[in-house]
């Protein structure tokens, strides 16, 4: 039966999800946004500290998760239910969000998702928001995700700068000479 955490549980006794949520405003459309984080993964990386994916991808294999092995159907496409290294897609909608679950080995159960939100009354301006989520199982994936903390600034922060600088990027028009 579950019934949920008993009023008076702790915290730490199954019911808390942690969450890392980060946003951006970005000059471009939500097209040009999607554009630029749906390539994330495979051979084109995660925008930052790629050392440290593979690192995580390495210490995967290890324990026998799937690590960066899979890589991505396609380069450019994605869908619900593809592989992305150690990531499953659970949603993708085309300008509006994508959303993977974590098949890595973890003590607890992750997620990733971006959601796209247009800002009324501004054209060629979006908000990208980045939620990393996880819910630990048992005191080892408390004490998880206090140790992978501190290497959020540097995997999130930059990431959701990376995927900013790209969509800035893609949704600018050429200039002369340039090619789109």
């Amino acid at each position: 039966m579950d019934a949920g955490p008993i009023p008076g549980d702790p915290d730490w006794s199954g019911g808390r999800v942690y969450t890392d949520e980060r946003q951006a405003e970005v000059v471009a459309d939500p097209e040009a946004l999607y554009e630029a984080i749906r390539v994330i993964g495979g051979g084109h990386g995660y925008y930052a500290a790629d050392w440290l994916w593979r690192i995580r991808g390495v210490l995967d294999k290890l324990v026998g998760g799937p690590g960066l092995r899979r890589g991505r159907r396609d380069e450019r496409e994605i869908g619900c239910g593809d592989a992305l290294d150690f990531w499953r897609v659970l949603d993708a909608v085309q300008g509006r969000r994508l959303y993977l679950y974590a098949e890595m080995k973890l003590p607890g159960t992750a997620t990733l998702e971006f959601v796209i939100e247009s800002r009324p009354g501004t054209s060629g301006r979006c908000v990208l928001r980045q939620l990393a989520r996880f819910r630990p199982r048992g005191l080892s994936g408390i004490l998880y995700w206090f140790a992978v903390k501190p290497l959020h600034h540097f995997v999130f922060s930059g990431m959701l700068q990376g995927i900013k600088k790209q969509a800035e990027h893609l949704a600018r028009p050429p200039g002369p000479g340039e090619t789109g």
